[in-house]
C-alpha cells in the first residue's frame, strides 16, 4: 500500500503595486522646496533681465516704439569716452567705499568678536547696526546737513578756538565737501559700514582661537599672528563682505544723486536719466546689461576666490 504525501500548498504571492523610485521622490521634494523661490526669481529677475536684453538690442528705442532687435549699436555707445568715464567713476566710488569700510569695519568687528565682554557683544553689535533701522534717504539728508558749506562740520571747524589761537595756528577755512566726490564716499561708507561689520563679525566669531594661542606660543608677535593666522582664516568673510559692499555701492543711486551733484555722474544715475529724462530706453537697457555683467563678474571672482581659500 503506497502512501502519497501531498506537498503543502504555497500561498499566492501578492502582487506588488508600482512605487515611485526614491530618486524621483527626492527630486520632487527638492523642486517643491525650490518652487516658491524659483517662481519669485523667474518672474522678478530672469524674465525682466531677458526683456531688458531684448530692449538693449534696439537702437534708438523710445517709449511706445516697436521692439525689433537689430544690432549692438547701443552697446557700442556704452564704450564712448564720456560713458567710460562714468563707469570708471562708478567703479571708483564702489571700490573706494569697499576699502574704507574694510579698513574701518575690521577693527570694530575684531574688537566686538574677540575682545569685548561676552555679555555685551550682542548689545554692542545691535548698537553698531542701529543706523540701518532708519531710512537710507534720511541718513543721506542728515549728511547734507552736516557737510554743506554752512553745516554742522564747518561750524565746528571754524568756531573760535582759544587753544589754537594761543598756539598761533591759523583758523581752519570752511570746507567745500558737498556736491563733490568726498561727500559721496563719506555717505556711502557710512551707509554700508554696518553690512561690512556684520559679515566680518560672523566670520571672526568662528575664528579658532587655539591657533592664535599656538602662534603666540611659537613666538609670533601680534602683527605676524594677525597676518598669518587671523586674515587667512577670515578671508572668505572678508571677500563676502567686500563683495556685498562693492555690488551695493556700484548700483547706489541716492548718495551720488544727493551728495555728489552733477559732477559725480554714476552709471546708476545715467541709467535713470536714459529711462526717465531722455527716453532712450534702448541705450538705458544696454547700460543696465553692462551693470549686470559687472556684478556677475564680481560674484564669479568671489566664488572662485572663496573656493580656493576653502580648499587651502
Amino acid at each position: 500500500m503506497s502512501t502519497q504525501i501531498s506537498s503543502p500548498s504555497t500561498p499566492p504571492t501578492p502582487k506588488s503595486e508600482p512605487q515611485a523610485s526614491p530618486t524621483a521622490g527626492r527630486w520632487l521634494g527638492s523642486l517643491g522646496l525650490l518652487g516658491p523661490a524659483g517662481i519669485w526669481l523667474g518672474l522678478l529677475l530672469v524674465l525682466p533681465t531677458l526683456v531688458l536684453f531684448e530692449l538693449s538690442l534696439v537702437p534708438g528705442l523710445e517709449p511706445g516704439g516697436l521692439v525689433n532687435p537689430s544690432g549692438l549699436e547701443n552697446y557700442l555707445r556704452v564704450f564712448e569716452p564720456v560713458n567710460l568715464s562714468v563707469m570708471k567713476r562708478s567703479l571708483f566710488f564702489a571700490g573706494g567705499t569697499t576699502v574704507i569700510c574694510l579698513l574701518l569695519g575690521f577693527p570694530v568687528a575684531y574688537w566686538i568678536a574677540l575682545l569685548a565682554p561676552t555679555k555685551w557683544r550682542n548689545l554692542l553689535l545691535v548698537g553698531f547696526v542701529l543706523p540701518l533701522w532708519t531710512s537710507s534717504l534720511l541718513r543721506t539728508y542728515a549728511w547734507i546737513t552736516i557737510l554743506r558749506y554752512s553745516g554742522v562740520l564747518n561750524t565746528l571747524l571754524t568756531s573760535p578756538n582759544p587753544w589754537l589761537s594761543n598756539l598761533g595756528l591759523p583758523t581752519i577755512p570752511r570746507l567745500e565737501l558737498l556736491n563733490d566726490w568726498p561727500a559721496v564716499l563719506i555717505g556711502m561708507s557710512y551707509g554700508y559700514l554696518p553690512y561690512m561689520v556684520l559679515i566680518l563679525y560672523a566670520s571672526l566669531e568662528k575664528l579658532d582661537r587655539r591657533l592664535l594661542e599656538a602662534a603666540s606660543d611659537l613666538g609670533a608677535n601680534p602683527i605676524q599672528t594677525f597676518v598669518q593666522v587671523t586674515v587667512p582664516q577670515t578671508m572668505p568673510g572678508i571677500a563676502a563682505a567686500s563683495l556685498l559692499v562693492f555690488i551695493t555701492g556700484l548700483g547706489d543711486f541716492v548718495d551720488p544723486e544727493l551728495l555728489g551733484g552733477d559732477s559725480t555722474m554714476t552709471i546708476s544715475r545715467l541709467i535713470y536719466n536714459q529711462f526717465l529724462k531722455t527716453n532712450q530706453w534702448g541705450f538705458g537697457s544696454a547700460l543696465s546689461m553692462v551693470l549686470i555683467m559687472l556684478v556677475s563678474i564680481a560674484i564669479a571672482l568671489l566664488l572662485k576666490f572663496g573656493d580656493r581659500n576653502a580648499a587651502s
